[in-house]
C-alpha cells in the first residue's frame, strides 16, 4: 500500500478522537450554554482532538504545537460561535457555528502546520469551515441529539470531516515513508 493511502486511512482513523475530546470536553465544563462552558469546553475538546491529530497524522504534525493551536483555535472559535448563534441547536445555527469555529480553528492550525513542508498551508484555514460545519451538519442530519449542546460534533461527523481533511491534508503535507513532524526551523519555535 502506498504511504499516502495508509496516511489517509490512518488520519481518517482519527475521527475516534472526537468523541473521546467531546467526553472531557463536557466532564470539564459541562453543555455549551454560555460563555464560560463554550471557551473552556471548547480548549479542553480542542486539545484533545488536537493530540489525536497529531499522533493519526503519521509523524507529519507535532503534538505540542498541533494540539496547543487546536486547543487555542476551538477555544476561541467555539465561545464566538455559539455565541453568535445564541446557543441554538437547530441545523443552520450548528453549521453556522461550525463555520464560525473553522474560522479560528483552520487559521490556528494552518499556522501550526510544519515551516518550510506545508505546501499552501492557507489552503488548511479556507477549508475548516466548511469542513467544521459539514462535521455538524452530518451529525444533525444522522440524528444524533445535538440538544444536549456538545462541544464537538458527534462519530459521524467526525468520520466525514477527517476522510475530507485527510485528503486535503495529503496535498498540503504529502506523506512519504521519510516524512519528518518538524523542519530543523521548528525545533527552536
Amino acid at each position: 500500500m502506498r504511504p499516502a493511502r495508509r496516511a489517509w486511512i490512518r488520519w481518517t482513523a482519527g475521527f475516534l478522537a472526537f468523541p473521546i475530546a467531546g467526553l472531557a470536553g463536557r466532564a470539564a465544563a459541562g453543555p455549551v450554554d454560555d460563555a464560560t462552558s463554550a471557551l473552556v469546553g471548547g480548549v479542553v475538546t480542542g486539545a484533545v482532538i488536537g493530540a489525536g491529530q497529531a499522533l493519526a497524522s503519521s509523524g507529519r504534525l507535532r503534538w505540542p504545537r498541533w494540539s496547543a493551536a487546536t486547543a487555542a483555535g476551538a477555544g476561541l472559535g467555539l465561545l464566538l460561535g455559539s455565541t453568535l448563534v445564541g446557543h441554538r441547536t437547530d441545523l443552520a445555527s450548528l453549521a453556522l457555528m461550525g463555520a464560525v469555529e473553522g474560522v479560528l480553528l483552520g487559521a490556528a492550525q494552518a499556522w501550526a502546520l510544519p515551516r518550510g513542508a506545508a505546501r499552501r498551508p492557507w489552503l488548511w484555514a479556507v477549508a475548516m469551515p466548511a469542513l467544521w460545519a459539514a462535521g455538524w451538519t452530518v451529525t444533525t442530519l444522522a440524528g444524533v441529539g445535538v440538544d444536549a449542546r456538545f462541544t464537538v460534533f458527534g462519530a459521524t461527523g467526525a468520520l466525514t470531516f477527517s476522510a475530507l481533511s485527510g485528503v486535503l491534508l495529503d496535498g498540503i503535507l504529502p506523506a512519504t515513508a521519510t516524512t519528518p513532524a518538524t523542519t530543523p526551523s521548528e525545533v527552536d519555535a
